[in-house]
């Protein structure tokens, strides 16, 4: 079996999976139940020192769903634990000393000043956790008050806080990033700054999921009244995907160690995760939606897959797609592929036809009998009818080979592919010419 060990900024789990932040994380009957069921870590809802935090006792969550009523993403106006901080400090004790090989990582959230920070650190240093993640992602309630993503949309006040909480504990420190600012590199390179251990992303995407329309409120509605929450789901695992690429590709980056968060569901989310340069992933929605034992699945299919693929370890695969996420200007425009149906598996339902005719390029054609056939000399490659295809693998896209002529431009498909980075065709290196 392929080892799933990881060691993640120092702390150790079983496997890669830890539940995120949430209220999956948030008391020890929750977590004792995730760890039984398999979960390699967890990190332990948000804590803070503020007693006025008090959640809503209506509804909390908005929902986006598919046709078929799977959930596609939630919406959350919860806020950080409104339970004891006393109570939190000795169930995480608890915990962490009956499952000590698993990753105990604690939340924070307190004000922008260093002696709140100093405090709430050393009380969890105390129980034995293995590492804090800051929330500096928060989108909703928490960032009114002046913290969650109002201290993540500022690099200098991410800076200053990590500084200070490296300062003030042994334990690795790691910076929770929001999703809701336009370069998400730039906190990334503030949280580095400061000394963090390691970064984690994303956290939720500010949102209004829906009005409802008899009493034209956002939902969640409480007593007549909506609020914006934060978005999560797998609705958001493109986004999270790409900010994760962007930090791990970036030079000023390179060795800071990622989890990442955002609609992981099954183990082929985790895997893609990790082939960006995550060390771990944290997961959330799944739970709330299937339960914890989905871990189960989740390892189970990651180990088998790694065993197919003859990977040994999570080394094997980290990092393995970075260098392949590249700038659009360095694309291979000499690459050239075409639609190609298969009749067989054809269903003649004509979406296909329906979308390339009304809304791409006019290259399929419906013959008598409701075939449908590429034509070759309209097809720009799009793939929309790959993905407007409900049955799958009945279209895809076969590349041209080198040597013949493509029937759109005229254009001999070129034998070399391997130098377009250099290549005479290419705009960017004209440009450097």
């Amino acid at each position: 079996m392929a080892d799933l060990t990881t060691d993640f900024a120092g702390i150790k789990s079983p496997n890669p999976f830890w539940l995120a932040s949430a209220p999956p994380t948030d008391k020890e009957y929750n977590v004792r139940r995730a760890f039984e069921a398999g979960w390699g870590g967890v990190v332990w809802k948000t804590l803070g020192l503020d007693p006025h935090v008090v959640n809503v006792n209506g509804p909390r969550y908005g929902a986006v769903w598919g046709a078929d009523r799977r959930l596609l993403g939630l919406n959350n106006i919860e806020l950080i634990t409104d339970r004891p901080l006393e109570v939190n400090l000795r169930e995480i004790k608890q915990v962490k000393r009956d499952y000590p090989d698993r990753a105990m990582v604690v939340s924070l959230m307190v004000p922008c000043e260093e002696d709140p920070w100093k405090f709430i650190l050393s009380q969890v240093e105390d129980t034995g956790a293995d590492g804090v993640e800051l929330n500096f992602g928060c989108p909703h309630g928490m960032s009114e008050r002046g913290m969650g993503s109002a201290v993540g949309q500022v690099p200098e006040y991410i800076e200053m806080v990590t500084r200070w909480c490296k300062q003030n504990t042994r334990m690795p420190v790691i910076v929770k990033l929001t999703p809701n600012i336009t370069d998400v590199r730039k906190p990334a390179k503030a949280a580095k700054d400061g000394g963090a251990d390691a970064v984690s992303l994303i956290n939720t995407i500010n949102s209004i999921t829906a009005v409802d329309l008899d009493n034209f409120a956002p939902e969640p509605t409480i007593d007549g009244k909506g609020s914006h929450g934060g978005y999560c789901g797998p609705a958001v695992k493109p986004i999270a995907l790409s900010m994760v690429s962007e930090i791990a590709r970036d030079p000023d980056l390179q060795g800071l160690p990622i989890s990442g968060i955002g609609g992981v569901t099954t183990w082929r989310d985790a895997a893609e995760f990790i082939a960006l340069g995550c060390g771990s992933v944290q997961v959330c929605t799944a739970a709330m939606t299937y339960g914890f034992k989905i871990v189960q699945e989740m390892v189970s299919g990651l180990g088998q897959w790694m065993d197919d693929k003859g990977h040994a370890d999570l080394d094997a695969i980290r990092g393995r797609a970075v260098p392949n996420v590249t700038d659009w200007k360095y694309l291979n425009l000499n690459y050239v592929t075409k639609a190609r149906i298969d009749q067989e598996l054809c269903i003649s339902c004509g979406r296909c036809f329906a979308a390339c005719e009304d809304t791409s390029h006019q290259a399929i054609a419906m013959k008598p009998g409701r075939v449908f056939e590429v034509i070759d000399e309209e097809c720009v490659a799009c793939n929309l009818c790959v993905n407007v295809c409900p049955v799958e693998n009945c279209i895809t896209m076969e590349r041209m080979a080198p040597g013949t002529v493509d029937p759109r431009t005229g254009r001999m498909v070129e034998a070399e592919y391997a130098n377009w980075t250099t290549h005479p065709n290419n705009p960017a290196a004209k440009a450097a010419e």
